[in-house]
């Protein structure tokens, strides 16, 4: 892998915070021509280091009114135990991500849904069904003062 330097990261920094910028504004912000920063851009794409380019939604205006992360603990400690948890978290909408983790707990959850009484229903009838899970500890986000998530 190619080592990135100085005008790579201020590429990087500058599409982080406006991915929708042109090429030409990007040269002038990184201070090179725009044919030598469309290069070094494709360049980045080319070799993995920018994987893709997202929208940043405004939850509230999608009714998502409630977030929660969850942390989960499992029963037991088998692959079988947790692919068949990582299979019902990848069928549950609510959950936006989910990170198995270290610690006292094997799963972080973030999960995002109209409200507590939808945030109720998936508690109960989906983590409180999944026969692995033995704890469930749920921390509500009242607000994100620094939130860099796309």
């Amino acid at each position: 892998m190619t080592a990135m330097d100085l005008i790579d990261d201020r590429i990087l920094q500058e599409l982080v915070r406006d991915g929708r910028i042109t090429n030409a504004a990007l040269a002038e912000r990184v201070g090179l021509s725009p044919s030598a920063c469309l290069r070094r851009v494709q360049e980045l794409e080319r070799r993995g280091v920018i994987a893709g380019y997202r929208a940043v939604l405004d939850r509230g205006r999608l009714g998502i009114g409630f977030v929660a992360y969850v942390s989960v603990g499992l029963s037991v400690h088998t692959k079988a135990s947790q692919q068949a948890f990582e299979h019902a978290m990848a069928g549950a909408p609510e959950v936006v991500e989910c990170h198995n983790v270290t610690g006292t707990v094997e799963y972080r959850l973030r999960v995002e849904v109209p409200d507590l009484a939808a945030y109720k229903r998936f508690h109960t009838d989906i983590l409180g069904t999944l026969p692995q899970v033995t704890s469930l500890t749920s921390y509500v986000v009242m607000g994100s003062p620094k939130d860099l998530r796309g």
